[in-house]
């Protein structure tokens, strides 16, 4: 008869594993784990669904194409739930079919910082010599400019013409901060014992840096992605009430600088048409942060519960 073996216990700090030691499914015992906490199994829900409904709402709901006079800032009704615009548009219909641009900037904008930020801070910290402190020159420098200010100059000299220009501006911009968190973590994580050892045996610097650092930071990097994607967003949103964002089809930014700009702040009946954007990013970001707090404790073992 086979004796059982032994396994050793994951050292601390080590890559997070959230496989089941059942024959459950990884994407069950995720859900199990999220259950855990009501908040985070609720954001997790309403973030997906803004996230899929801004992505693929304009394919299932078309927005009303022609001006209505006689429905110009309608309250809400049985027929226009939300009310209408200030050309007498189903409100409900541009929310639904609004979100694309917004979370598509966010999204990019999000991956682009952090790519930034996670390469270069990770390279910097290993590395070390002039390369380091290039780079934390470089980021000291981008960190004194005040990111909204110099936005607002670029978009008067630049043609913001499409939502991917616009993320990726953001996102070179929104990288700073995260790549000294970064480089701070891997300081600490080079000097492991199994990063020396993966030296020893010259697995090669891509290699140690992607495969044996980075996963440890898994949870910190997922976190400060959905911190970005928001930001983003917001960033997004102020330029659109300014109107130096693209003010082309229709999206949340857009109906909040119309929402201003057509006088439907000073119309009671207009008051959902001017709300329901604002509480839709409200929603996205208050579900991130609850998405967040519990995606650390599954992700992060030494928050998990025993």
């Amino acid at each position: 008869m086979s004796q059982p073996v032994a396994t050793a216990a994951a050292p601390v700090g080590l890559a997070p594993d959230i496989r089941p030691t059942s024959n459950a499914g990884p994407v069950r015992a995720f859900f199990k784990a999220l259950l855990r906490s009501k908040t985070g199994f609720v954001g997790f829900w309403i973030f997906s669904l803004l996230c899929l409904l801004g992505l693929f709402g304009q394919y299932i709901v078309t927005p009303d194409q022609n001006a209505n006079v006689n429905l110009i800032y309608h309250a809400p009704s049985a027929s226009h739930v939300l009310g209408t615009d200030f050309e007498g548009k189903d409100t409900l219909k541009q929310i639904l079919a609004g979100g694309q641009d917004v979370i598509i900037v966010g999204l990019v904008a999000a991956l682009v910082s952090t790519v930034v930020a996670v390469a270069f801070g990770a390279l910097a910290a290993y590395l070390g010599g002039w390369f380091d402190s290039l780079v934390v020159q470089v980021t000291d420098f981008v960190l004194t400019i005040p990111t909204f200010p110099l936005l607002l100059v670029l978009s008067a000299y630049l043609q913001l013409t499409s939502a991917f220009l616009l993320a990726i501006l953001l996102g070179g911009l929104g990288w700073p901060s995260l790549l000294r968190a970064v480089r701070a973590q891997v300081l600490s994580l080079r000097e492991r014992e199994y990063i020396e050892a993966a030296r020893l045996v010259d697995l090669g610097t891509s290699r140690i840096i992607v495969r044996e650092i980075l996963p440890n930071m898994a949870s910190y990097l997922l976190i400060n992605f959905i911190t970005a994607m928001t930001g983003a967003v917001y960033a997004l949103a102020g330029l659109y009430l300014l109107g130096l964002a693209p003010m082309s089809g229709i999206n949340w930014g857009i109906m909040i600088n119309q929402a201003w700009t057509k006088g439907a702040i000073f119309n009671p009946d207009s008051a959902f048409y001017l709300l329901s954007p604002l509480i839709v990013i409200s929603l996205l970001q208050i579900s991130s942060i609850w998405l967040m707090r519990s995606l650390e404790e599954i992700i992060n073992p030494r928050l998990r519960e025993v």
